[in-house]
């Protein structure tokens, strides 16, 4: 037996948010392309990156002695 009709607490929840808050997906959308969507780095760029991080030893709270 499938229970298509059956929504959690969870899912009503978020349903109201969204129909309370409208454009909330659209800033949501936004947030995440500000964040986290970055165009892809060119191979020049990445070895520009790579090439100027500074070297840090295994354990850089221990002295040299």
């Amino acid at each position: 037996m499938k229970h298509s009709q059956y929504e959690s607490e969870h899912t009503k929840f978020i349903k109201q948010l969204k129909d309370k808050t409208p454009g909330m997906e659209e800033r949501q959308q936004a947030g995440r392309a500000l964040l986290w969507d970055k165009a892809p780095l060119s191979l020049d760029e990445q070895r520009r990156i790579e090439e100027s991080r500074l070297r840090q030893q295994a354990y850089p709270y221990q002295t040299k002695i």
